[in-house]
């Protein structure tokens, strides 16, 4: 069986019984970035086997895990922090197994975007997630797409490329439209804040943001 793991995305609490038991008992844990995981192992005293599973080697590797699980062995997969296949590493890996009749078990925990959504005081009766957008190829296009959208629309974005996103969803969806930017969500320094378009870029041009960005934008 495979069985995919959310990880905590800050805090180290964030994460379940029975994920904890689930990475104990696994024969085999794969991992995004082994040296990341490792501090997440050794706090709770998981001595699983470890190796590396990212999107540089999974095309190449899919196959042979996939063959593992059919031998007996139950694999746990893990991303560096929340669910691993949201924009992560793992979609790759489930096709594969269910293509080969393996049984895939993904347990609920720890995704960013749930609390960044419900943070933003946006409507959350229906969303879409739009993960990272394309950062060249297929950016306008999928920023007119947009434009249209009635759910609120959530994006990942890293700290040095909120300030162009920002501007550029001003641009498309207008500087008006409400929207939320929430930062090192369940760390120390966790900070939404909240505002139109037009005022969020401008206060993250003043104060240059750090960690990993959530973006909520209200709907058309």
């Amino acid at each position: 069986m495979l069985y995919v793991v959310p990880t905590p995305v800050g805090n180290l609490e964030d994460i379940t019984f029975r994920a904890l038991r689930t990475l104990k008992e696994a024969d085999l844990i794969l991992a995004e970035d082994t040296r990341t995981s490792s501090v997440l192992l050794k706090h709770y005293d998981i001595h699983t086997p470890l190796r590396s599973h990212h999107k540089f080697n999974e095309h190449q590797t899919v196959d042979t895990v996939a063959e593992q699980i059919r031998s007996g062995m139950q694999v746990a997969l893990i991303s560096d922090a929340g669910t691993p296949a949201i924009s992560d590493p793992g979609f790759l890996l489930v096709r594969t197994c269910v293509e080969n009749g393996i049984e895939v078990v993904c347990l609920p925990g720890a995704t960013a975007f749930v609390p960044a959504l419900v943070d933003s005081g946006l409507p959350n009766d229906r969303f879409v997630f739009e993960g990272f957008l394309p950062q060249k190829k297929g950016r306008k296009t999928r920023l007119e797409h947009m434009q249209t959208e009635q759910r609120t629309m959530i994006v990942y974005e890293s700290p040095f490329r909120l300030q162009k996103t920002l501007e550029q969803l001003a641009e498309y969806l207008g500087g008006e439209r409400r929207a939320s930017v929430s930062r090192e969500i369940s760390k120390v320094h966790e900070q939404t804040v909240r505002g139109t378009l037009a005022e969020l870029a401008q206060h993250f041009k003043e104060i240059p943001p750090k960690g990993e960005i959530v973006v909520c934008i209200a709907g058309a």
